[in-house]
């Protein structure tokens, strides 16, 4: 009987004491966020409550494991295993509350300041941040459990020795992956693009979506992903129409024929402008800037607070500006002229040519006298 009683009182005792404890934590945290509504650290310190459950229950059995004297024979390997949980799952409850951290750091800077790219470059630091403490962790937690067996102990100084040579090695072999890496820290820490930046790469123009250690993936206008390496960016020149100041001045072009009313237009574009929200009011202009034997060409400058609303008002102008010339003054839009060409001053078109050649004649006004 006691064989029995015993390995259930101490594995079913540890199970539900830390399941009492998981209990108690969730529910402190619970009242914590209820009221301290301003902060949203102890609503995230919730999500390592699976960790933090793990933890605690692997820590109790394998603390009471040896008073159990259940399967004696496979004790070294039911140890070991508590043991790889226990680190793995402190591990990830270290991960857990650096994030909850980290994310309430951010948010809270976020709150207090209003400035949009500042923000968008302290978002794209803290991911960055959390990718390399993840990442830290992770390979400490496996050197952990490497270390609990014994074979990798006594192989321990030799790799330790050889370490300078391997990380030749793994340098040589890992360069462009390195380059990335430091790429990815060059771009977080230098500001030169941020989670959020409207950006133009290769002729392709969308917003900067995600950003790793090693590549960046930039979503376009018509919802494809482009993913390019960090060292990309580092390397080669690009667009960012957010950097500084998100306001941005948009050009529309029209060809119109040489009798368009300008100075109506000019009139009408203002009209435009007043009645699209999306432009800030800051500029608007329009002006002739080049012509040709057929037609003119007519640039107008509107502003707007960002590259999005930029595009709203270039496509609302030069629709209903379209529209408007083609109800109102339908003779400014361009045409093929087919009409005969105008003689020169004091002399008028004769005859058409013989057919041997003959020259033109061409007949002179009459003169009149005083």
């Amino acid at each position: 009987m006691e064989n029995l009683l015993r390995p259930l009182i101490v594995v079913g005792g540890s199970v539900v004491l830390t399941l009492l404890i998981g209990w108690a934590t969730d529910l402190l945290l619970r009242k914590a966020d209820a009221r301290h509504g301003e902060t949203p650290l102890w609503g995230l310190l919730r999500r390592g409550r699976i960790p933090y459950q793990l933890v605690l229950c692997a820590a109790l059995l394998r603390g009471s494991y040896d008073q159990a004297r259940l399967l004696e024979e496979h004790r070294v390997g039911i140890g070991r295993t508590l043991t790889l949980v226990l680190i793995g799952s402190a591990a990830w409850l270290v991960i857990r509350i650096a994030a909850a951290v980290v994310e309430t750091s951010y948010s809270r800077y976020a709150r207090v300041h209003r400035d949009a790219a500042r923000v968008r470059r302290v978002r794209t630091q803290v991911s960055l941040i959390m990718r390399v403490v993840a990442a830290v962790v992770g390979v400490v937690a496996v050197a952990a459990m490497l270390l609990t067996f014994p074979a990798m102990r006594a192989a321990g100084a030799s790799l330790l020795a050889s370490a300078g040579v391997l990380g030749i090695v793994a340098g040589v072999a890992a360069q462009s992956t390195l380059s990335n890496m430091f790429a990815g820290l060059q771009i977080a820490f230098g500001d030169m693009v941020r989670i959020g930046d409207t950006v133009v790469v290769d002729g392709e123009w969308g917003t900067v979506e995600e950003i790793t250690l090693t590549f960046l993936t930039v979503r376009t206008w018509d919802e494809r992903r482009i993913t390019m390496p960090v060292s990309y960016f580092t390397s080669k020149p690009f667009e960012n129409w957010s950097r500084g100041t998100p306001q941005m001045t948009g050009i529309v072009y029209w060809h119109v024929d040489h009798t368009a009313p300008v100075e109506a237009m000019r009139e009408k574009l203002r009209d435009i402008l007043r009645e699209c929200p999306a432009w800030d009011g800051r500029a608007c202009g329009l002006n002739v800037t080049d012509t040709t034997p057929n037609t003119m060409q007519v640039r107008a400058l509107v502003t707007a607070k960002d590259a999005d609303d930029i595009w709203t008002v270039r496509v609302t102008v030069r629709e209903r500006m379209i529209r408007w010339l083609a109800q109102e003054h339908p003779y400014a839009l361009p045409r093929v002229n087919t009409a005969d060409a105008a003689p020169p001053p004091g002399r008028v078109p004769g005859p058409s040519p013989s057919p041997d050649g003959a020259a033109r004649r061409v007949h002179e006004p009459p003169r009149t006298s005083r």
